[in-house]
Order: structure tokens, then sequence, then C-alpha cells
């Protein structure tokens, strides 16, 4: 079996540390915020699960062998499964987006996430490309759902909430590939 090595070890760990320590930053910050408190225990869900996930690939759980004897984590789709989600809520949160909105953005990531798992497990190679067609349609969905129902939403909050709401959404397509 291939398995991660010393740098890939490396990287859990750099990682988990960083999830772990962001998720109680989060947490503090949630006991201490009035008024932004849905926003900062939403964060904590989000890095703590992320960390969780992360301390299991580096403790060697989550993972499996899988064809051409390669070692399969699927904890990072455990991980993606729970925090997208999280992610997507917090944007239309952030957005003032209306809860049908929310929910068909999170059922659009929903379907991109599993998709792309069972793509990554299918041996048949036609149902593997199968699978990732599927998930390009729910990354498709979510992508309009995040850069225009939430955009129209956003803009009523104003121009500060609207770059705010920018940002994030480029940090999340950007920053939630590891």
């Amino acid at each position: 079996i291939e398995e991660v090595g010393s740098t890939g070890v490396g990287a859990l760990t750099v990682a988990f540390l960083i999830l772990a320590i962001t998720t109680i930053i989060f947490l503090v910050k949630a006991w201490s915020s009035l008024e932004q408190k849905s926003y900062y225990v939403c964060a904590t869900y989000i890095t703590g699960f992320g960390a969780m996930a992360y301390f299991a690939m580096l403790s060697g759980q989550g993972w499996t062998a899988i064809a051409g004897c390669r070692q399969f984590f699927y904890a990072r789709y455990a991980d993606w499964f729970v925090t997208f989600p999280l992610l997507v809520l917090l944007l239309g949160i952030v957005a003032n987006a209306d809860a049908p909105s929310i929910g068909a953005a999170i059922g659009a990531i929903a379907v991109y996430i599993f998709s792309t798992y069972m793509g990554s497990v299918s041996v048949v190679t036609t149902v593997k490309w199968f699978w990732f067609f599927v998930a390009l349609v729910g990354l498709a969905g979510a992508l309009v759902s995040i850069t225009r129902t939430f955009k129209i939403a956003v803009v009523s909050r104003g121009p500060e909430i609207e770059s705010l709401y920018g940002k994030m959404a480029w940090l999340l397509f950007l920053g939630r590939r590891h």
C-alpha cells in the first residue's frame, strides 16, 4: 500500500494544529459575542469538524486501501460533507438569502461532494466519469446559487457586507481545496 510519507504527515499535523487552534479561538469568540454569535458558532463547527478529520487522517484512521493499492482518505469526504454545507449556510446568512435559496445551495453542494466521493471509489471507468459529471452538475448549481442568488440578496445589505461576502465566497472556492 502506498501510504502518506513524512512530508504528508507533517502537512496533516500542521493542518490539524491550525484547525484545532482556530476552533478554540472561534469557540471563545462565540461565548463572548452577542451580535455575531451565530457566525462564530457555525465557524466553530466548520473548523472543529475539519480538525477532527485531520486528526483521524494523522492518527492512521479515516482511510482505506482502494484500487491500485493507494491510501484513500474517506475522512476528507466526511469533513467536506459536513463543512461545505456549513460554509454555504454561513455565506447564505451573511448574504441574508432566503431559506429555500440556502437549502438549494446546500443540496447542490451535497450532490457535488457525494458524487465526487462515489467517483473516487469507483473502479469501472465509465461509472467513475459518470459520477464526476454528476459532481460537476452539483458544483454548477452551487456556483449559481452563490454567485447569483446570494449575490442578489447581499446587495441590499450595503457595500461593506457585499465586500465581505465577495471575499468569503472567493475563500470558499479557493481555500477549501485541501
